[in-house]
């Protein structure tokens, strides 16, 4: 029998777990271990999605989920076709967890609990008895002829040698380029952090009277950029949020970071309009409509909404429409298919960090998750400058790349 070989995976989070499982669970004569820093397992596996952990994006063809990744979509191509959105439903229903789709192509556990996947993950970690060490973090890494050599700091602050013939980094991100520090003496090059998948903040009291009030499918643009979203929307105490919102903060990410948050946003509430066909449906109603202007709208608006941007357009809302002013109508038109903010500042959404940098992405082999800087050293998950937007995707990358890595080392332990 040949003698056993260590794999050590740093950080217990999905990307991690599902490394350590798979490897554990593909060569029994591999000893596995996670070490993880904080006091918390699967931190944002618990949290996502509300607590319901949005786990992965249905589809049917790995080109349809490219283009929700920023950076590393050749990359992420790569990755997909090796484990795909659908070996991801498969991997969790083989182990008893079923998956819902909703309308807007998130996947769910059909209990709604992140639990759920916790628990499966933490079962599969139980049965091939993988290791999991809590408080210890990860301060240098040595590679000695063909042995790894970690430097740990443990909880309570020794200074403890740990060796690996094989390591997995999925140690996440990190919002300062200081946090990976430790990974400069393995030889890796890292792009420069910035977040990603945040809110917008306007200083605009008036706006922010509206907390709590969302359009269920607007038009978010960022002039300058030429960029454009469309889903969702909630309006905050600080200003906006919702997929849409994520969604352009994800793509616009380090032109945002560069301009240091300060631009201009625009929003069409009726995106199946624009303000000449508005203004045309709004003449069309002064023309037959007789009761007030703030009592409905047609335009599936809230009335909260609705009545703001009457006021913002100068309109009473008690006024009956025969008796609005043509001008009244043209200010209507743009408020509603064009309405300008100054965004100043941002919020990071909820606790769901994620960071748009990491390891460069020509160090690491796609094919199986290994680093073309130091063989025997695998990479899973955020740590690589890899990011998506809302909506599943990210999580996706970490079950692929954990994936891909465990069926990697397995391979080199045969």
């Amino acid at each position: 029998m040949s003698p056993r070989k260590k794999l050590i995976v740093i950080g217990g989070g999905a990307s991690g777990f599902f490394c350590a499982v798979n490897a554990a669970r593909l060569d029994s004569n591999l000893d596995v271990v996670i070490l993880e820093k904080s006091t918390k397992l699967l931190a944002k596996v618990r949290i996502s999605g509300g607590g319901r952990c949005n786990v992965t994006h249905a589809s049917t063809m790995v080109d349809d989920m490219l283009d929700a990744y920023p950076r590393g979509r050749n990359f992420i191509r790569k990755s997909l076709h090796q484990f795909s959105s659908n070996d991801t439903v498969n991997w969790f229903a083989e182990r008893g967890v079923s998956l819902k789709a909703e309308t807007d192509g998130r996947m769910f556990p059909v209990t709604d609990q992140s639990q759920t996947i916790i628990n499966c993950l933490m079962a599969e970690a139980e049965e091939y008895h993988v290791k999991i060490v809590m408080q210890a973090e990860v301060v240098s890494i040595h590679k000695d002829q063909e042995v790894f050599k970690l430097s740990v700091l443990t909880a309570s602050q020794i200074s403890t040698l740990e060796t690996a013939d094989f390591i997995c980094i999925a140690a996440g991100g990190h919002p300062k380029l200081s946090g990976f520090d430790w990974l400069e003496n393995t030889g890796h090059s890292i792009e420069t952090p910035v977040p990603s998948l945040f809110t917008f903040n306007i200083p605009d009291k008036h706006l922010h009277a509206l907390m709590g009030v969302s359009s269920k499918h607007a038009m978010v643009k960022i002039p300058s950029l030429k960029l454009q979203e469309a889903g969702p929307v909630l309006i905050t105490h600080w200003g906006l949020s919702g997929p849409a919102v994520l969604k352009l903060s994800s793509r616009a990410a380090r032109e945002l970071n560069a301009a240091d948050y300060g631009f201009e946003v625009r929003l069409n509430w009726v995106p199946d309009s624009h303000e000449s066909m508005m203004l045309d449906a709004l003449k069309n109603s002064k023309a037959i409509v007789r009761n007030a202007i703030g009592s409905k709208n047609s335009f599936d608006l809230s009335a909260r909404l609705w009545n703001y941007l009457l006021v913002k357009s100068g309109i009473n809302p008690e006024i009956i429409w025969p008796n609005i002013p043509q001008q009244a109508l043209v200010r209507l038109s743009q408020s509603l298919c064009n309405d300008q903010y100054r965004v100043s500042g941002k919020t990071t959404f909820k606790e769901e960090f994620v960071t748009a940098g990491g390891i460069k992405l020509d160090e690491i082999n796609s094919l199986t998750m290994e680093s073309k800087k130091m063989a025997g050293l695998f990479l899973a998950g955020e740590v690589m400058n890899v990011d998506g937007i809302t909506g599943g995707y990210n999580f996706q990358h970490a079950w692929s790349s954990g994936w891909i890595a465990a069926n990697a080392i397995a391979s080199k332990t045969r």
